[in-house]
């Protein structure tokens, strides 16, 4: 075994990753800066030693075999920097990924815009009810298993699950993750515009997914959402095996009879117009129902027997900060946490709230933060996704200084286009945000208002101001 250093051991799927090479008996240290909990007590809890700075010190004492460099690191950074005068081997965290845990392991990759991390969690759970102990990487948290990364629990030959991220693996490979993952299944959810600081248009990010598609074996198969025309269009000139998913076409995979009560959504799987049976799963929307049923694909194509598949369906657990219901409080008020943060996401989500609480009012609060959003390629289409909530709250814009003034997400112009569509709109901001949306919301706060955060960031600590309010009022 030998000793691995992560710069940048504090990203959810670097930590993920040195737990797992750790309990494989590697020797894991690492770096990172404002290292506080939960993931300062995620590695302490796994006796992952790390260094809570960077510094050329940290790497000269732990004398590593192996850097692994997250992307988010650039030169400049003093422990990378003293890695490269010293010529230490570097490798992204993808291709350590690819080296250790995917190994000769069936590859199953799932990749898409949106749904990645809970299609990956219900692509690993069904292969667990079936018994294959699948390895996994995922960029979330998966409530059945409590690890975002573990190895294979079984011998050559088992199987690896990875979440497929598009974005760049390191500062020296500017190459999507899911290209190192050497996909023997892959799964195409969608493909949109995002990532606005790496990828210059569509077309750009439909090029790296064609080169995703070009790895799949002759053998393989890929999984595609057949009522997606980018999808379908980077999947043309596969050369393995292409079944499709969805629910307004002649899909290969899709879902009859869907229907959804509190406790979850209950469809039928039709495979090439065979009905195989009636499954549940505490998950909803209709975005989930082809989530579920890409997994299926997956999930049968490697060994798993539907009446497995059923079951693990059943027991599903969604991951964190997908729909996570937060906390319930007087006056029936429900706060729910969601990673949404693209115009599409935060559509979906909405719509799947609107099932999950009929009839009850939805407060969306809406964080602009992602590279993409702080910027105006969505300007038209943010003014059009919070159909499904009656009141919006806008947070302020993360670090708009970043672009020319014309590049920038103009606030205004979305609160005013939220306006004219009959929203009440919040734009929040001020010198007390965010205390001004805790403030807002209390004094328009309604009985079973359902309140949303949408963000892929914290909203500057929002959630637990809003927990603290609420706990007050019971």
């Amino acid at each position: 075994m030998s000793s691995i250093y992560f710069i940048g051991i504090g990203g959810s799927a670097m930590a993920s990753v040195a737990v797992a090479l750790s309990h494989m008996g590697h020797a894991v240290t690492g770096s990172d800066t404002q290292l506080y909990p939960p993931m300062s007590t995620y590695l302490e809890s796994h006796n992952i030693r790390y260094f809570n700075n960077f510094s050329a010190e940290n790497l000269k004492s732990a004398s590593p075999d192996l850097v692994v460099v997250g992307n988010a690191i650039s030169r400049g950074n003093p422990d990378l920097e003293y890695a490269l005068d010293r010529h230490m081997e570097l490798i992204s965290m993808p291709e350590l990924v690819r080296r250790e845990l995917i190994g000769r392991h069936t590859s199953i990759v799932v990749a898409g815009t949106h749904g990645k991390t809970t299609t990956t969690s219900l692509a690993a759970w069904l292969l667990e009810a079936g018994g294959l102990l699948p390895g996994f990487l995922i960029g979330g948290i998966p409530e059945n298993f409590g690890d975002g990364c573990r190895p294979s629990g079984l011998s050559e030959p088992g199987f690896f699950v990875t979440e497929g991220d598009e974005y760049d693996s390191a500062f020296f490979d500017k190459r999507s993750k899911f290209l190192h993952y050497r996909p023997d299944i892959a799964i195409i959810n969608n493909v949109e515009f995002d990532h606005a600081d790496i990828f210059d248009s569509l077309d750009d990010i439909k090029k790296s997914f064609r080169l995703l598609v070009n790895l799949v074996p002759s053998n393989g198969l890929l999984v595609v959402n057949g009522d997606d025309p980018n999808s379908m269009e980077v999947a043309a000139k596969a050369f393995c095996r292409v079944e499709t998913f969805g629910l307004s076409g002649n899909a290969n995979w899709t879902a009859a009879e869907i229907s959804a009560d509190a406790d979850g959504t209950s469809f039928t799987v039709v495979r090439d117009g065979e009905a195989l049976g009636r499954v549940t799963a505490p998950l909803f929307g209709n975005y989930n129902v082809m989530n579920a049923l890409a997994a299926t694909a997956a999930a049968l194509r490697s060994g798993v027997s539907f009446e497995s598949v059923t079951r693990g369906l059943a027991s599903f657990l969604r991951p964190k900060r997908r729909m996570e219901l937060v906390g319930e409080f007087a006056g029936g008020l429900t706060l729910i946490e969601d990673f949404a943060h693209h115009p599409t996401a935060v559509r979906l989500t909405l719509d799947a709230i609107a099932e999950r609480y009929p009839g009850r009012r939805i407060v969306a609060c809406f964080e602009p933060r992602s590279n993409t959003t702080t910027r105006n390629i969505f300007q038209r289409e943010l003014a059009e996704c919070f159909s499904g909530a009656a009141l919006v709250v806008l947070g302020k814009v993360n670090r708009p200084e970043r672009y020319a003034p014309e590049e920038r997400l103009d606030a205004a112009q979305l609160r005013r286009e939220l306006e004219a569509k009959g929203k009440q709109v919040f734009a929040a901001g001020g010198e007390e945000y965010p205390q001004d949306i805790v403030r807002f919301i209390e004094a328009e706060r309604q009985p079973g208002d359902v309140i949303v955060l949408l963000s892929n960031g914290s909203f500057n600590g929002l959630k637990a101001l809003l927990m603290e309010s609420f706990e007050k009022k019971s």
